[in-house]
């Protein structure tokens, strides 16, 4: 990745004619374009300011305008604040592709990919201008940003922090956020996260749940992680010496793979989001329609579930099941152990819980791959 440059940070004070002064809170809309008969499309944004100077730290959602379960979180975060802020600045943002929003889309209505435009220009495409107003009016007034995503359609995620731990920024919110699993990577060409941190912004993301939803564990996740950087950046006091209800392991990742589909058929699931997993273990099991086997898709790799689709029948070629890869077996075992011992209670194992609930997960029997129901052959009449 690119040196990140020296910026100037614009002033968190100042938006055009309006006004926040410290201590204060004020919500209002940026111009962000024109929909297709010509009326303007604004932007919402809440800007909080503590009594005293401070790191200012943006948190934007919805960057692909269907991930909306990080727009809940801010709201929340907005209508509920848990907390006194007592230095520094919040800039939330809880839509950034408000054309994509409104249309239940992950696109832009040029059919772009928003997070793939970075950092865009005043007079590109309507996807390129909606991306340089997003750099200049957000990215450029914070020192640090957490950008929050969810898994695309037809998918979930078990909530994972996105970062580049060769930046020491990135590192420190990674670190501080919580999440049991960290994937090491600088972010895709042309991405908010990527194009940020090139621009002086140490910015990580969370993927966490499922498109078009609102999950509640993975709005207390989230809550609880933005919670634990505003601790790490003193803009709030702490309220405990430890933290407790933070995950008792964090996995640090390189790389990750998505396991496909050899055959097309309909799915039974063998394991479900955030589950450890060894290699050669059953993934799933591949049927026809009226339950003749096609086969046991099994894991190449040993590391834990951080990504699954939600929908059953498949096609030679979808991805199935998606792990993030241990570098060790000891890393492995230990993180095995460590998820094993989780306490029943704790936000970790609900999130399991309540993710798996869009998946039907059956045990595995040796007896599908030779005989599903049965049924010797099936003869087309």
């Amino acid at each position: 990745m690119s040196k990140p440059t020296k910026k100037r940070r614009r002033l968190v004070g100042s938006w055009g004619k309006r006004r926040v002064n410290p201590g204060g809170r004020e919500r209002f809309r940026l111009e962000a374009g024109e929909n297709f008969t010509g009326v303007g499309v604004r932007l919402p944004v809440m800007v909080w300011r503590g009594e005293e100077d401070g790191p200012v730290l943006g948190v934007t959602a919805a960057v692909h305008g269907d991930e909306i379960n990080g727009t809940g979180a801010i709201r929340k975060l907005i209508e509920e604040p848990p907390f006194e802020l007592k230095r520094g600045a919040l800039i939330l943002v809880p839509v950034i592709n408000i054309m994509g929003f409104e249309r239940h889309s992950r696109y832009t209505p040029d059919r772009r990919d928003l997070n793939r435009t970075f950092p865009g220009s005043r007079g590109g495409s309507l996807t390129g201008r909606l991306a340089h107003l997003i750099m200049n009016e957000v990215v450029k007034r914070c020192d640090y940003l957490v950008d929050l995503h969810t898994a695309a359609v037809r998918r979930t995620n078990f909530p994972n922090v996105r970062a580049d731990m060769e930046d020491p920024g990135c590192e420190r919110l990674a670190n501080a956020f919580g999440a049991e699993v960290i994937v090491n990577n600088t972010g895709p060409d042309g991405s908010l996260r990527r194009e940020a941190c090139k621009a002086g912004c140490p910015t990580i993301i969370l993927e966490a749940g499922e498109a078009l939803k609102v999950e509640p564990s993975v709005q207390d996740m989230t809550l609880r992680g933005i919670h634990h950087i505003m601790e790490e950046l003193n803009m709030i006091d702490m309220t405990d010496a430890v933290r407790p209800d933070t995950s008792p392991h964090q996995m640090v990742v390189n790389s990750s793979s998505w396991v496909r589909a050899d055959n097309g058929g309909f799915l039974k699931f063998h394991v479900a989001p955030g589950e450890t997993v060894q290699k050669d273990q059953p993934l799933a099991t591949n049927t026809g329609l009226l339950g003749e086997a096609q086969g046991t898709i099994l894991s190449p790799h040993q590391g834990i579930v951080l990504g699954m689709t939600t929908m059953p029948a498949v096609s030679p070629g979808d991805p199935i099941v998606h792990i993030a890869l241990t570098d060790t077996r000891k890393q492995f075992r230990s993180l095995e152990k460590s998820v094993d011992k989780l306490d029943g209670d704790s936000l970790e194992n609900q999130l399991r819980d309540d993710l798996a609930t869009s998946i039907t997960v059956e045990e595995h029997s040796v007896m599908e791959e030779d005989d599903e129901i049965g049924i010797d052959n099936i003869d087309d009449l």
